[in-house]
């Protein structure tokens, strides 16, 4: 299952994103209102939990200065990537665009499909507000 996010234009250079969004405490900042729980477990991975659902673990799997932030589940139960594409617009702007990848069973996508979508959209709408 590929789902994207909408391309966001961010107030600040694709540097500042990416030393953004390789903090993972600052991912604290962009979760949604449902979040319920956050905890930054090293300087690589952290646990969230929004309302209705269960406690989630991401690594940061992969950083390309400074295009690219790649978290993934740390658990194979719900085997996922999370990337944040970061590209430089000039004037001190960059564009954010999220895209989330996971192998799931017919069954599982269609009941997690929404709210993926709607959780990776926030995330972007946030970042646009950075």
């Amino acid at each position: 299952m590929n789902l994207e996010s909408p391309t966001v234009t961010v107030n600040k250079t694709a540097e500042e994103v990416f030393e953004f969004l390789t903090k993972v405490e600052n991912f604290e900042q962009l979760m949604p209102e449902s979040k319920q729980k956050f905890e930054k477990i090293s300087d690589s991975r952290f646990l969230f939990q929004l309302k209705g659902m269960p406690e989630l673990v991401l690594d940061q799997k992969e950083a390309i200065a400074p295009s690219k932030v790649i978290l993934g589940a740390a658990s194979d139960k719900l085997p996922f990537t999370l990337s944040a594409d970061i590209a430089d617009t000039g004037d001190g702007k960059s564009t954010t665009k999220l895209v989330f990848e996971g192998q799931f069973n017919a069954m599982m996508s269609m009941m997690i499909k929404n709210p993926i979508q709607n959780f990776i959209n926030t995330l972007s709408e946030n970042i646009g507000k950075l």
